[in-house]
């Protein structure tokens, strides 16, 4: 088994300028193009964590909180909340930021899944994940709950199977 690493070692910022290319007719970052800035900074997270290549598995839900507009600044703070045996789910945050009016909102927060993969495509052990904060640790506690619901969800684990899952729902 791979020797245990810190969560914060996996902290990854990546930070773009929202160029017409990037917009609708409304002059808003298209929700695609955001999904796409963050599966990159989410796997760069993922890739730190695990030394290895690796593959988006799943996304769970995104909600559009706030539109960025043309020229705003886009901040994703990407972190990988626990591991499994060779699965990874990342946390990430976004931000938009109109430099010259000095305001910076939150926009959207979404759980990314990814696999380690080796040289030939297969799966692949990953470290398990040390939770510090009080932030790290309750992202990592919850985890196994969300990885049920996605299985459940993805036909993969029966529902009576989900025990963490069925936990939270019986309280």
């Amino acid at each position: 088994m791979p020797q245990p690493k810190r969560a914060s070692e996996s902290h990854t910022i990546m930070t773009e300028m929202v160029l017409p290319n990037d917009t609708n007719t409304l002059n808003n970052l298209m929700g695609g193009r955001l999904l796409h800035f963050m599966d990159i900074a989410a796997a760069i997270a993922a890739q730190k964590h695990s030394n290895r290549v690796v593959v988006t598995a799943s996304v769970d839900n995104v909600s559009f909180a706030e539109p960025i507009r043309l020229g705003n600044i886009v901040t994703m703070k990407a972190q990988v909340t626990r591991a499994f045996s060779s699965s990874m789910e990342v946390f990430i945050e976004v931000w938009a930021e109109d430099i010259p009016a000095g305001v910076r909102v939150s926009t959207n927060s979404a759980f990314y899944t990814f696999v380690a993969v080796d040289q030939s495509g297969r799966p692949i052990e990953v470290p398990p994940v040390i939770a510090e904060t009080d932030d790290e640790k309750s992202r990592y506690e919850s985890a196994l709950r969300r990885r049920q619901l996605r299985l459940v969800l993805a036909g993969r684990m029966k529902p009576q199977e989900a025990t963490e899952l069925r936990a939270l729902l019986e309280m």
